[in-house]
């Protein structure tokens, strides 16, 4: 934003202010002590966005000011010192930026959520199933680098060695903030290991990301739960085919069902069964939300529709392409390796310009 721009973003943050001062001076105000506190609260956030808004523009005001002198000064001396000035100055522009950024728009308080990672292979067979395996290989190798763990709580391989379908944990510092652009349909473009005449096939996969759920965020009825038990299928021990400790739990109001037999025993999987249901629940709160908020208008970086096809991975030509954006990189082998930054980067940044832009 120009400094003009800015000056005129504070003169009418000055005047929102007036207005709230007004409204806090009224006495019938304080009856209402709910829209008190409100009122309040929107009181705060507006000076505090104010502060950074003068700062910013002060330290933009000040390089401008300090670089036409720069241009105008002839003596050799004042014009070192300029310039010295201007290198302390310039320094502080970013920082002063970010921070009346930030104030413009706080942080959303599901971004420190830790997440409950879904991924299932979609068209395309065994091929699908042989992508959902690497790309949780992918994410586990790209979690490593950001020092947070992923435990996998439920898995369905295929043969071949892929995974038709794994949910797994992820835990670490502010997680749901930078993998939650990975949400939607993940098509691969390569040639297969089944392949025999070297033609390049397209398979899709289903990415998920639910913000963990605390107990006290989503309230889950016992009343309106169906639990049912029964065998476990495939590899899990030697009590699999012996015990029912399998467990479907299905929640009737919504018609979201979960099923979990990778532990031993009937009450661990409950458990995170009914962990992955609190996830999908709270999920499907936020879906809710983001589709009304789709009515007014459509996020440059997808809606988190599990529907919307959001990335291409072409191996032939080493290209990873996110359709959202209209982001491209030729290093898709490094990005396979678990480099997910500059993608996730991207995103962000573009998250990021789309809220300013609303707000001017």
């Amino acid at each position: 934003m120009d400094t003009e721009g800015l000056e005129l973003r504070i003169q009418e943050l000055e005047a929102k202010l007036e207005q709230f001062n007004a409204l806090l001076a009224d006495p019938s105000l304080q009856s209402d002590t709910n829209r008190a506190v409100e009122v309040g609260r929107e009181y705060r956030t507006l000076e505090k966005i104010l502060e950074a808004a003068r700062r910013y523009y002060d330290v933009s005001e000040q390089i401008s000011q300090t670089r036409d002198m720069l241009s105008g000064e002839q003596d050799p001396d004042m014009k070192a010192m300029i310039q010295e000035e201007l290198q302390d100055l310039e320094p502080r522009l970013e920082p002063a930026r970010l921070t009346y950024e930030t104030c413009l728009h706080p942080e959303d308080p599901m971004d420190a959520k830790n997440i409950l990672l879904e991924i299932r292979a979609g068209a395309g067979g065994q091929e699908a199933a042989l992508f959902a395996g690497d790309l949780l290989r992918t994410y586990q190798r790209f979690c490593e680098e950001k020092g947070w763990k992923l435990e996998v709580l439920s898995m369905s391989p295929s043969d071949l060695g892929g995974i038709k379908e794994v949910v797994g944990a992820v835990r670490g510092q502010k997680v749901y903030s930078v993998l939650k652009f990975e949400s939607g349909v993940h098509r691969v473009q390569r040639v297969p290991i089944t392949e025999k005449q070297g033609r390049i096939h397209t398979s899709t996969i289903t990415v998920a990301v639910l913000p963990e759920a605390d107990d006290v965020e989503v309230v889950v009825n016992d009343k309106d739960l169906r639990i049912d038990v029964y065998r476990s299928q495939g590899a899990g021990g030697q009590h699999v085919n012996t015990t029912d400790s399998a467990v479907r739990i299905t929640h009737l109001p919504t018609g979201v069902v979960v099923a979990c037999q990778d532990e031993r025993s009937q009450i661990q999987n409950r458990a995170r069964a009914m962990q992955i249901l609190r996830a999908r629940l709270l999920d499907k709160a936020i879906a809710d939300q983001q589709q009304e908020r789709a009515a007014d208008r459509k996020s440059q970086v997808g809606t988190g529709d599990r529907s919307e096809r959001i990335r291409t991975y072409n191996f032939p030509q080493n290209r990873v392409t996110d359709h959202r954006i209209g982001f491209t990189v030729k290093s898709l082998d490094r990005i396979m390796e678990g480099e997910l930054s500059p993608v996730i980067q991207a995103l962000r940044d573009a998250e990021r310009r789309e809220k300013l832009e609303l707000d001017e």
